[in-house]
């Protein structure tokens, strides 16, 4: 290895080590070595410029449990983050994953342990925000009268995905978004303990959530899976009504056309009984 690339990995192991720990020393060290004294002052700089970028990157993906938590002890577990579970690509959009399980592990937060649901649908609507494009196809819905159903599905949204949660996640991310319910409803709920289970699409290009009827839950695994129409119907509640339901999840750029059922997988054949 040169020495640039001694000195690349040197700066990378010093910026990244959690402070305080022997790994950081041994790193700071490391790098005195290679560099000359006064580097110190640009270690200084590009760690605090570190902490920065962790925090602003946090916050664009969990708002609202930066709210939850207040502006300073924020900003204390993005810095915590960001040397624990360190970025391992330059787009840094797609760093902050490891924040919903960081948050369940930690001792500290107890006493708040809707924390880590709450980000996995923050997280969930970060990444609905930059899933791939795909078109609403209205007159795909023909074939609905024309086709077998059993080889049909329905296409749902870019970045559709179901997090049920023993909390009441969607209240908590739509008080503080969209101000309904109210934070005190929400805040009730929390008490109450009621469960719910947040249903994430993209709308064209805005991230949506909604909380997921009991009824529709069923219906919206199976069609995540490919599933053929009857077969994801199957799984209804008995309240369901597939046209009322239909008319608002396409509205609403849930369901955006109809697609090819993904045929279930084949078993493997069964082995011969030796005689």
């Amino acid at each position: 290895m040169n020495t640039l690339m001694l000195q690349q990995q040197s700066l990378l192991d010093a910026l990244f080590a959690h402070p305080g720990s022997t790994q950081a020393s041994s790193a700071v060290q490391h790098l005195h070595t290679l560099l000359k004294p006064q580097a110190a002052r640009g270690l200084m700089a590009y760690q605090a410029n570190g902490h920065a970028l962790a925090e602003r990157c946090l916050l664009a993906a969990y708002p609202v449990i930066a709210q939850l938590l207040g502006q300073d002890n924020f900003s204390a577990l993005a810095r915590d983050l960001w040397h624990r579970q360190p970025p391992h690509c330059g787009d840094l959009a797609q760093w902050g994953d490891a924040l919903p399980a960081f948050l369940a592990d930690n001792e500290q937060l107890t006493e708040v342990p809707y924390l880590a649901d709450v980000a996995r649908v923050e997280w969930a609507l970060h990444c609905a925000a930059g899933a791939p494009d795909a078109q609403p196809d209205l007159h795909s819905f023909a074939r609905l009268s024309t086709e077998d159903p059993q080889a049909l599905t329905l296409a749902l949204a870019p970045g559709t995905v179901l997090i049920s949660s023993a909390w009441p996640v969607v209240s908590l991310v739509t008080a503080h978004t969209e101000d309904q319910p109210s934070l005190t409803e929400a805040g009730q709920r929390v008490r109450d303990r009621v469960g719910e289970t947040a249903l994430v699409w993209r709308q064209g290009l805005r991230p949506c959530v909604a909380a997921c009827t009991a009824n529709a839950l069923g219906v919206l695994q199976a069609l995540l899976t490919g599933a053929a129409l009857p077969d994801a119907l199957g799984f209804a509640g008995p309240d369901f009504d597939f046209s009322d339901w239909l008319t608002p999840a396409v509205h609403s750029g849930l369901v955006i056309g109809v697609a090819d059922a993904t045929p279930p997988p084949t078993p493997p054949p069964h082995p011969q009984e030796t005689p």
